[in-house]
């Protein structure tokens, strides 16, 4: 196996002036061999297809805590669980359940007031498979100081705001009885997992409204099922985002830190996002509780999210190649200059413009002005994707035996853009391009995704010579984005 080089964590600080750590200028980056590729990637397109017609979830805990024996400490525990699972059955995510649910353990203790709060994390199995934890943080109804607790459900399918609704209505209940969680839960669970833009509802029986439906409903845009790209542009300027965005496209190593759980989760999940069509291959822990830094010491790639109280501990850690933190994004020397410059321009004039781009757009309609924003952003990276690599179909060559495969070296020369071949040139050697490469080799026939189709429009519409440019990329965003002009 190839070692991977070592990296420098890069911190971006969310919500306070951006933090970071300074390297050394020598390039480095994680190179994963592509000739021994392993079965089972995970590519967007493979998850939704094995997702269909499952249940919601798999799992729903109360997660409590309790006071130790000595002093005023606490642990948190799972109190109740729907439905009561076959012993070992999943054991291994059970038990860290409870640390991810309460990763802030300077506020384990009792209050009398405390704001109700959702996030998530995501618990990754050894066979790559994800579970995806919602949670909100509430305090139950009561007089005097109180304990928090959290509701946690576990499923296998990535949509927050389906679930954070679910959560929402846990929450209603859980303030008139916590004996109304369970029925109401029951019929989430039986509720089948919508198809994308379809709607599924939830009955159930509340005292004093009677029989109540709840109306769950799925983007239609599978993209956008996960992500707050609003939250993220408040968080971080775009010119921090980019470089964020070029050092998970190289699958170095990034810890973001923010003072909510909250904000670290809709961030930590909004960055990957911007990935798509790719699919982050490696560690992806939006809250890393505190009894869990030492993870931030791996040699390997990882998207972690760390609450600002452990800064300090994290710190003191032995992080590879931190020099000092410095008032802006950690840096090994060249996330300036990863992205090539047009495209890079292109990105940036769309996020810095976005507001007067949505007005434009919708007129005096006010609309979903965050379902607005998460297609514009969305769909502005997808094309700086097709621009990248959306001349694939053009080099996959099949061969005898049926099998396509990728002509490496013609796919990454035969681009006119040399900031394009020297980004291919890093690009092509990391886990989420070979995942990508690996599922059309081995597609046969079947729909085309949205990446697919839009890199087709790309290839029909401009020649194959024809360098890319800040003025084709807006261009070729649609008719959406066609105001968009470059004098």
């Amino acid at each position: 196996m190839l070692r991977s080089p070592r990296l420098c964590a890069g911190c971006v600080y969310l919500h306070c002036p951006s933090l970071c750590c300074s390297a050394g200028s020598r390039r480095s980056v994680y190179v994963q061999s592509t000739l021994r590729r392993r079965p089972g990637y995970r590519t967007l397109e493979r998850d939704l297809i094995q997702l269909q017609q499952q249940q919601l979830f798999q799992i729903f805990v109360v997660v409590s805590l309790r006071k130790g024996s000595s002093g005023n400490t606490y642990s948190p525990e799972i109190t109740q669980q729907f439905p009561k699972m076959v012993r070992n059955q999943a054991e291994d995510q059970l038990n860290v359940i409870p640390k991810f649910c309460f990763p802030d353990a300077q506020d384990w203790k009792p209050s009398a007031q405390m704001p109700s709060e959702t996030f998530s994390f995501v618990l990754t199995g050894e066979d790559g498979s994800r579970w995806f934890c919602y949670c909100r943080k509430i305090l139950p109804s009561g007089k005097g100081k109180r304990l928090p607790e959290v509701h946690c459900i576990v499923s296998k399918l990535g949509c927050f705001d389906l679930f954070a609704k679910i959560l929402e209505e846990v929450e209603r209940r859980r303030e008139m009885s916590a004996a109304l969680v369970y029925p109401f839960m029951r019929s989430v669970m039986e509720a089948p997992f919508p198809a994308p833009g379809r709607t599924v509802t939830v009955k159930s029986f509340l005292p004093g409204s009677g029989n109540e439906v709840l109306t769950l409903c799925r983007p239609v845009d599978s993209r956008l099922e996960h992500v707050d790209f609003g939250s993220l542009l408040q968080c971080v300027s775009v010119g921090k985002l980019l470089q964020v965005f070029a050092s998970l496209l190289l699958e170095r190593r990034v810890i973001f830190v923010a003072d909510k759980l909250s904000v670290l989760s809709r961030c930590s999940h909004a960055a990957l996002a911007l990935l798509y069509p790719f699919t982050w291959q490696h560690t992806f822990v939006p809250v890393l509780p505190a009894s869990m830094l030492d993870i931030s010491c791996s040699p390997t790639p990882f998207l972690i999210g760390v609450l600002a109280p452990c800064l300090p501990q994290l710190l003191e850690l032995p992080i590879e190649e931190i020099i000092n933190l410095i008032p802006d994004l950690c840096q090994l020397g060249d996330e300036d200059c990863i992205l090539p410059s047009k495209l890079q321009a292109a990105l940036q004039q769309i996020l810095e413009d976005r507001e007067e781009i949505l007005r434009q757009q919708d007129g005096d309609s006010s609309g979903d002005q965050q379902a607005g924003l998460s297609a514009l952003v969305s769909e502005a990276f997808v094309r700086f994707f097709v621009e990248l690599v959306g001349h694939y179909p053009h080099h996959m060559v099949e061969s005898s035996n049926g099998i396509k495969e990728l002509q490496r070296d013609n796919f990454r020369k035969s681009h006119p853009s040399r900031g394009v071949r020297q980004l291919l040139q890093l690009f092509m050697d990391t886990q989420m391009f070979a995942g990508f490469i690996q599922d059309k080799e081995l597609r046969k026939g079947g729909g085309k995704g949205l990446f697919e189709t839009r890199a087709a429009a790309y290839l029909d519409s401009y020649p194959e010579s024809e360098p890319c440019g800040v003025n084709k990329f807006l261009k070729g965003l649609g008719n959406k984005m066609k105001l968009l002009q470059i004098k």
